[in-house]
């Protein structure tokens, strides 16, 4: 592509699609109004009436921008907290706003884009546990502890690809009735579809990463608090002031008064090297026996981590077909450091039965 062709590209006027959708979603600097769909929904709508009824006038751009200035001035006078970023937007969008064709594409970017995305995200899940509850449980109660990094890996897994696949369909679906609308509209030119097109994408993309990053972190530390429930082990509220380098997501009461951590992650990633030999100091503080930590992918689970951490009351729960757990169990500087994921739970009982 000559260099020609590609400024040409940058300055079509429908690329503004992308750019309005942004400043209609960004809170910080503009309030956000872009997730509401009423409002949205009048704007456009309000725009497309003054262009209707006004379309031989030559005044009609300016009557467009003083309805949409009206409207949002009204909606967000005594909001107080949003209404000096409200005016900004209004300020912003009135600049880039300067012919016909702008505001043909602010129009199109309310309603073919902003309010589909929004329906979309508001149908992607945000917590993936209520697909994988109850799969889990009849793992347990068909295979019983035998099931147990079954089910630690299939929360993970499963969770994560229903809620993508969701994100796929909402995807698609939203796609194919932007496309159908700009095929309908015979005055657009098919770069200026792909245009639009790839903006829908781009923020749909960017609006739902912000959704999966808000439900990542959680799944593995939950199924945690499944698996006791499953099993009817009490967890005991954290010890007051306590902090240490590597987070703990349960804890469990012994029979002897003292503690249980249990962390679930994916790997051992953390600050693991900052722990010192002061820790078992501290542990013995807060009367904590031991950290129990399920690991789901041990790979990076080296000799180094399991005999600092292991020589600091650290236990470590692998899959019952680990590489790292059979090399572990051979080794006598490490065997009192790993157990297999399906003993956990006889573990953790004979810990809290007298």
């Amino acid at each position: 592509m000559i260099i020609k062709e590609i400024i040409n590209q940058l300055e079509n006027v429908w690329n503004n699609a992308y750019w309005f959708s942004r400043m209609l979603i960004y809170g910080d600097k503009y309030g956000g109004i872009g997730k509401d769909n009423k409002l949205l929904s009048l704007i456009a709508s309000s725009l497309r009436l003054v262009y209707v009824e006004n379309k031989k006038a030559k005044n009609t751009l300016n009557l467009q921008k003083k309805v949409l200035r009206n409207i949002l001035t009204e909606r967000y006078l005594k909001a107080k907290t949003i209404n000096q970023r409200v005016e900004k937007l209004i300020i912003d969008l009135e600049e880039i706003i300067v012919t016909p064709e702008d505001m043909s594409v602010f129009i199109l970017t309310c309603e073919c884009i902003m309010i589909p995305i929004n329906q979309a995200i508001s149908n992607i899940p945000s917590d993936d546990k209520q697909f994988t509850l109850s799969i889990a449980k009849s793992y347990l109660d068909i295979q019983g502890e035998q099931g147990l990094a079954t089910v630690i890996k299939l929360w993970d897994d499963l969770g994560v690809k229903v809620c993508l696949t969701a994100e796929r369909t909402e995807i698609v679906k939203a796609f194919t009735n932007l496309r159908i609308i700009l095929n309908k509209n015979k005055e657009i030119s098919e770069e200026d579809k792909d245009i639009v097109l790839t903006a829908f994408a781009q923020e749909f993309e960017r609006r739902a990463g912000q959704k999966r990053k808000k439900r990542a972190g959680g799944s593995v530390e939950d199924v945690t608090s499944f698996i006791l429930n499953y099993y009817e082990i009490n967890s005991a509220p954290k010890p007051e002031h306590f902090q240490a380098d590597i987070e703990v997501d349960n804890w469990i009461k012994t029979k002897d008064g003292w503690l249980i951590g249990i962390s679930c992650k994916r790997t051992l990633r953390e600050r693991w090297k900052q722990v010192s030999s002061a820790e078992s100091t501290v542990l013995n503080k807060f009367k904590i026996k031991y950290i129990y930590h399920i690991i789901t992918f041990d790979e990076d689970l080296s000799d180094e981590k399991i005999t600092l951490l292991g020589g600091l009351r650290h236990i470590f729960y692998l899959p019952d077909n680990s590489r790292i757990l059979d090399h572990a169990r051979d080794h006598i500087g490490l065997k009192d450091y790993v157990r297999p994921i399906s003993e956990i739970v006889n573990d953790l009982k004979l810990q809290i039965k007298s």
